[in-house]
């Protein structure tokens, strides 16, 4: 029988570890440290990180330049309340995103993970209407998106499957059908039409009376990588903006760079009303995120008495350490062309998942910036899909650290990868393939 190491012995008496059902899964693997795209176990074992650690990493573990910022900060000024108060970390770090985003979304409320940066943004445009004396209490978001575990969050994405054991809690949210594609799909311009027909249909009938149409621009992440193409999002936007109702981008996994540019509305050419950023804006070192508007929403907030302000905080808005760590994030950008490196990876992505079609059970194989995923044939698709707890152990027998969602594998891998690792990576997914097969 094997010992526990006892860090892992006393987590499984004290710790409760999320998505996880406690009784059944292994062991947690206690991780030492990390640097660039390793992570290092406590008994000397390595895996290469190619989900940036649900997602957060960007420039690789342990940059020392944003840990240097992070440390210096720490010397000066480690929090203060935000109301009534600011600090150069903040301020900069708006400047920042404001320079970088789409013209004309210049005012950022801060707040602390992907969840409440969305919770944000739907009591922003409920209280935008409120405010400006229009009673709009519908919102519209798409089938299979998924924007976080907060109860709002959760209302905009119980299509997800995640949410069953709360449906209770739940507001009515609307819901339509999402254009998914992947490499040589024959029908992406018929799903698509049939999308913005239902999209126009919707809102020449509640137009009026939606506060918002919320979604993950270009690929809805927990949902299982699920891409749509850059015209539908801007065909999208048209008839949203034409409605008048408030378009918001959830790009807390697209931001900062997945999807190669900076942030996925780019690609599409569309400026949404507000945009939820977070998980990479700090590059993984610290929690924190930005619910970014235009100016006419934060207007409409002004006024002589408080019952127009919005009533909305955290214990940690802004913290300084946090605000650092992503001013110096974005400075990386720049100083390692970053952008560059995504190009390459998602160039990598297009050789190896092409050489996949030789693979029957490899289906739906789609890439967007370094997001690369493939559908693996199964009897019984979806996220409780039993070949997914296979491939993710198989996967870790490799050193390799791939977490599936079902039977969608994806590699999601930080900038700094190396060609060689990303091909290490991907010939441990055709490994994976064959003994599927």
């Amino acid at each position: 029988m094997t010992t526990r190491h006892p860090l892992v012995a006393l987590d499984r008496r004290h710790v409760w570890h999320p998505f996880t059902q406690e009784r059944t899964a292994s062991d947690p693997i206690p991780i030492s440290h990390a640097r660039g795209t390793v992570l290092h176990t406590t008994d000397g074992r390595e895996y290469l990180d190619l989900i940036s650690s649900w997602w957060v990493i960007t420039h690789g573990h342990g940059h020392p330049a944003i840990a240097q910022a992070i440390g210096e900060q720490a010397k000066r000024l480690e929090q203060v309340i935000f109301a009534g108060f600011t600090h150069e970390p903040a301020v900069r770090l708006a400047e920042g995103l404001i320079a970088r985003l789409p013209e004309g979304l210049n005012r950022v409320f801060y707040s602390d993970n992907g969840s409440t940066s969305v919770e944000v943004a739907l009591k922003m445009s409920c209280q935008y209407w409120q405010n400006r004396g229009e009673a709009r209490k519908r919102f519209l978001a798409f089938e299979g998106g998924y924007h976080g575990d907060t109860v709002g969050a959760m209302s905009m994405g119980q299509t997800s499957g995640f949410f069953d054991a709360f449906r209770n809690m739940l507001f009515p949210v609307d819901t339509l059908p999402y254009p998914t594609t992947w490499e040589g799909d024959e029908r992406i311009e018929q799903k698509e039409k049939a999308s913005l027909a239902a999209v126009a249909e919707y809102l020449s009938r509640h137009g009026s009376a939606c506060a918002a149409v919320l979604l993950e621009p270009l690929i809805q992440g927990a949902g299982g990588m699920r891409m749509c193409r850059p015209g539908y999002l801007a065909k999208l936007a048209a008839l949203v903006k034409e409605a008048g109702v408030l378009l918001i981008f959830d790009e807390v996994m697209t931001g900062f760079g997945r999807t190669g540019a900076l942030f996925a509305c780019e690609k599409a050419g569309v400026i949404p009303d507000i945009i939820c950023l977070s998980k990479g804006l700090t590059a993984g070192f610290m929690p924190l995120s930005a619910t970014v508007c235009q100016e006419r929403i934060y207007e409409a907030f002004l006024g002589e008495g408080f019952d127009r302000a919005f009533t909305h905080g955290h214990s940690f808005t802004a913290n300084p350490l946090g605000c650092a760590a992503a001013v110096a994030s974005l400075a990386l950008f720049e100083t390692e062309k970053t952008l560059q490196r995504v190009a390459r990876i998602e160039e990598i992505h297009r050789q190896r998942l092409a050489a996949l079609s030789r693979f029957p059970k490899a289906r739906q194989r789609r890439v967007t910036g370094v997001v690369a995923a493939l559908d693996v044939a199964a009897g019984d698709p979806g996220y409780q899909s039993k070949v997914g707890p296979w491939l993710k152990h198989f996967f870790l027998e490799q050193g390799l650290l791939l977490r599936p969602l079902g039977n969608v594998v994806y590699l999601l891998p930080p900038y700094c990868i190396t060609e060689a690792e990303l091909h290490r990576a991907w010939d441990g997914v055709e490994a994976a393939l064959k003994q599927v097969a």
